[in-house]
C-alpha cells in the first residue's frame, strides 16, 4: 500500500508504536540479539520518514520501557549504544526535516552521557513545528501516573492547587510531554496482544492496529495499512 491509497484528509494526528519482535527476528535469522535492535533502527527512520512524509503531527515509539532494566547487563548496554549511534546519524536529518524531538521518562538511572545526548536532541530541535518525534526511555506508564500524582499533591501540599481544582486535564497536565494531543492509532508489531504499560492514560481512546510484522521488518507501506485500518473503523468515544 502506498500514501495515495489512503485519506490524507482524515489522518490520525498521533501515532504510538510499540516497536516489538527485535528478539525474534534476530532469532529467525540465527544472529545475537544486538542484530535484531540495529535492523529496528533501520525500521525506525522508516517510520519517521513516513509519518513527516503524509503530515502525522506526532510519532511516539516506545524505546526502552521501566521493565527492560530486567534484561542482561550487556544488552542494556547495547541498547544504549545503539541509541547513541542513532543520534549521531540521524539527529542533523530530523532536525533539517523540521521535526522536534521530546523524551518522555523517567531521567533517574540514565548515564551522563545519555542523558546528554538526550538533552542535546531537545535543545537542538526545542523551534522545529512540522511534526514532534516522541521517544519513550525509562518509561512505564503507571510510573508516569504515579509521578504526576506525586506532582499534583505536591502543588496542593505548597497551596498552588486546590483538591477542586484536580479532574481529568489536571492530571493530563502533569504528565511527561503535557502539550502532546493523545494518540489517536497505536501500532503494535510482531502480532502481541499487549499494551506492555505503554501511555496507559493517553491510549484510552486510541484504536489499536496489531501486525504480525516483526519490527526489523517494518516499513512505509505497514505504516500506511496501519493507518487505512484506522481509517476504516468508527471512532465512538463511548457514544453510539
Amino acid at each position: 500500500m502506498t500514501s495515495n491509497e489512503i485519506d490524507t484528509g482524515r489522518l490520525p494526528r498521533h501515532i504510538a508504536i510499540i516497536m516489538d519482535g527485535n528478539g525474534r527476528w534476530a532469532k529467525r535469522h540465527g544472529l545475537p540479539r544486538v542484530a535484531g535492535h540495529e535492523a529496528g533502527a533501520r525500521s525506525v527512520r522508516a517510520a519517521v520518514e513516513a509519518c513527516r512524509e503524509i503530515g502525522i503531527e506526532a510519532l511516539s515509539l516506545y524505546a526502552f520501557s521501566t521493565e527492560n532494566w530486567r534484561r542482561s547487563k550487556r544488552e542494556v548496554e547495547a541498547l544504549f549504544r545503539l541509541l547513541g549511534k542513532y543520534i549521531a546519524l540521524e539527529l542533523d536529518n530530523i532536525h533539517k526535516e523540521d521535526i522536534r524531538v521530546t523524551i518522555m521518562g523517567r531521567r533517574e538511572g540514565l548515564s551522563k552521557r545519555v542523558l546528554g545526548d538526550l538533552t542535546h536532541c531537545e535543545e537542538l530541535t526545542a523551534r522545529n513545528k512540522s511534526m514532534v518525534l516522541n521517544v519513550a526511555i525509562n518509561y512505564g506508564g503507571r510510573a508516569e501516573i504515579a509521578d504526576a500524582a506525586k506532582a499534583i499533591a505536591a502543588e496542593v501540599q505548597a497551596g498552588r492547587l486546590a483538591l477542586s481544582d484536580i479532574d481529568e486535564a489536571c492530571v493530563a497536565k502533569h504528565l511527561y510531554v503535557a502539550d502532546l494531543p493523545d494518540p489517536d492509532l497505536l501500532i503494535r508489531t510482531s502480532g502481541e496482544l499487549r499494551l506492555s504499560n505503554f501511555m496507559l492514560w493517553q491510549v484510552s481512546y486510541a484504536e489499536i492496529v496489531v501486525t504480525r510484522v516483526l519490527w526489523p521488518d517494518f516499513r512505509k507501506r505497514h505504516l500506511h495499512r496501519a493507518i487505512a485500518e484506522f481509517q476504516s473503523r468508527r471512532r465512538r468515544f463511548g457514544g453510539r
